[in-house]
């Protein structure tokens, strides 16, 4: 089963500037966007919460990074405009 990886960081205001540390969440690529993302390192969020990107920008959040897969077979580049 292949994931659909997609990056995202908190929009301003929402935490604090050295907190808006982009994350990376793990959705079925047949599922919709779910109401609240649950980031890989646990941090959870919600509707009108985060900034799609659609590359890393920023500082990216090092708890996700270790639990990003690195099986390129299991992830649906096209999430992220193929990057």
């Amino acid at each position: 089963m292949t994931v659909r990886l997609l990056l995202a960081r908190p929009l301003p205001g929402t935490v604090g500037e050295t907190r808006r540390v982009v994350h990376v969440f793990e959705v079925s690529p047949e599922n919709a966007t779910p109401e609240q993302l649950t980031a890989l390192c646990g941090s959870a969020f919600g509707p009108g919460q985060l900034e799609l990107l659609d590359g890393l920008r920023g500082m990216p959040c090092e708890s996700c990074l270790r639990r990003t897969p690195t099986d390129p077979e299991l992830i649906d580049r096209s999430a992220n405009g193929g990057r």
